[in-house]
């Protein structure tokens, strides 16, 4: 069985891979073009991809000989499910409980460096503007007695949820379905606009869906308290990147802190300018615990389809 690896993963991972296939490795971080992986694809049985990579419709008709795509990630909206079901391709992703405690520490980062505006003050200093102790000099928001709502209570809201009550933080949050387990450690729900109106850090923790796109918009942001700020750890499209760019310019909202961009890996360069934002390359998972749990979960995937079992983490 031949396996195609489009980027660079873990050595551990990579070497158990090459152990029980033959294996064609792109050993480098800089993404393929589409055009290439197509190419790579001729001949290869199984793809090895991550989040970044499209496998459209087009490049799932164009590889004639594949029958598994194991995505190196928990979600698989880079994915065309339906095309790879009509050439009977299974596709698998690579969820791992490590992930949701890194991307729910990542997000309280992000809470706390906007809160704080840490990525100028260090700029500050390392420009030479740092003449000691001063009473106004880079103040910021405390975060105790402050509310958190979090939209989306899975295993990453529920996590950033405890980091936050250990803060002192008063939390709220809007899910499809309640949570009893958290709502007992005091977490309060609330109907999902009350959430935007109450919060002032609102943090989205749900998963892509194309009813989903853009439920941060021009609206929203009219919702939202003048003094709040809004954290984007989930996926770009989540929000109208133009509506973000708008509410921050025209003071809607104070600021924003973003991991993940609606037309990554681009970011717009109106963003880029302003300075009420954080702005992190998608490193909400980017751990050694949990990119390894990623890949030994592509690995179990690749072994169970070789051996002739359902791949236990198969989506389609």
């Amino acid at each position: 069985m031949k396996v195609f690896i489009t980027s660079k993963i873990p050595m551990d991972i990579l070497n158990g891979i090459k152990e029980n296939f033959e294996v064609e490795y792109h050993d480098s971080n800089v993404p393929l073009s589409k055009e290439e992986i197509m190419e790579g694809l001729a001949g290869f049985d199984a793809l090895v991809c991550p989040l970044s990579d499209k496998i459209d419709e087009e490049v799932i008709n164009s590889a004639d000989d594949l029958k598994i795509i194991a995505n190196y990630g928990a979600g698989f909206d880079n994915i065309d499910i339906q095309a790879a079901a009509k050439k009977n391709i299974a596709v698998t992703n690579a969820p791992a409980p490590s992930s949701a405690v890194s991307t729910a520490e990542l997000t309280f980062a992000l809470i706390l460096m906007i809160a704080r505006d840490m990525l100028r003050a260090e700029e500050s200093l390392r420009e030479g503007n740092f003449k000691g102790w001063r009473p106004t000099y880079f103040l910021g928001e405390q975060l105790k007695s402050k509310t958190l709502g979090i939209i989306g209570m899975g295993n990453i809201g529920k996590n950033l949820a405890k980091r936050a009550l250990a803060f002192e933080m008063k939390v709220v949050y809007h899910s499809r379905n309640r949570k009893q387990d958290i709502e007992d450690l005091g977490v309060e729900y609330m109907e999902r606009d009350e959430v935007i109106k109450s919060a002032d850090f609102l943090t989205l923790h749900t998963a892509f869906s194309p009813e989903l796109k853009h439920m941060i918009s021009k609206r929203e942001f009219e919702l939202m308290p003048e003094s709040a700020y809004l954290i984007n750890a989930a996926r770009g499209p989540l929000v109208d990147e133009a509506a973000l760019v708008a509410a921050l310019e025209e003071g809607k909202i104070k600021g924003a802190a973003l991991d993940v961009y609606e037309f990554e890996p681009e970011v717009s360069q109106q963003l880029l300018k302003l300075k009420n934002v954080v702005l992190m390359p998608h490193l909400g998972n980017a751990t050694y615990d949990a990119r390894m749990e990623m890949g030994r979960a592509v690995f179990d995937n690749l072994m169970d389809f070789k051996e002739g079992r359902r791949p236990r983490n198969k989506v389609n």
